[in-house]
């Protein structure tokens, strides 16, 4: 008698246990990130290649791409859609640092959706103190979709302001 709702105990705690972490999505994009920027040795992976953009972002971020990419910040070898952007999304460089002590945080927003905030030290090689101890600020929109969740907007945080890539994507698309 005892076997059945022990079996269904353990049951349901393995369906949550394995049901995917709200932040899941934003850490791949990190440690993708964080890759990329340790070592010059390695091939750069791109957050918005087919693959991750295709299972970590929404589809509106997906279609929001997909027309940006109409427009490419610089001429590719194989004349496809090219990035749009001209430098690393995520730290909003082309140039910079292993990152450092970086710290990911979440809490609900509107709608249903989960602000995912992530801060790091992105320019820890550099000696100017200020430069040096500079903390880069992002918060991820993230929804579900598919039973999953995903990336729906990136918001980089400068000087108290809050930008869209989502929107820069459209900026991008009308050729702004």
């Amino acid at each position: 008698m005892r076997t059945l709702p022990l079996a269904l105990a353990f049951s349901l705690i393995s369906t949550f246990a394995s049901a995917a972490d709200v932040t899941d999505p934003v850490k791949e994009v990190m440690k993708i990130t964080e890759d990329n920027w340790n070592t010059v040795d390695s091939e750069w992976k791109y957050i918005f290649d087919a693959d991750p953009l295709s299972r970590l972002f929404s589809k509106k971020f997906q279609g929001a791409y997909a027309e940006a990419a109409k427009h490419p910040a610089y001429d590719t070898e194989n004349n496809q859609p090219g990035d749009p952007f001209g430098y690393d999304v995520i730290t909003s460089s082309q140039d910079g640092c292993p990152l450092k002590e970086i710290k990911t945080t979440s809490a609900p927003g509107a709608n249903g959706m989960t602000d995912v905030t992530v801060t790091f030290k992105m320019w820890t090689c550099v000696d100017e103190a200020a430069v040096k101890d500079s903390v880069n600020e992002l918060h991820f929109d993230v929804i579900q979709e598919a039973g999953k969740p995903v990336i729906d907007d990136i918001h980089r945080v400068a000087d108290g302001e809050r930008d869209s890539v989502i929107e820069e994507m459209h900026s991008i698309a009308k050729g702004e």
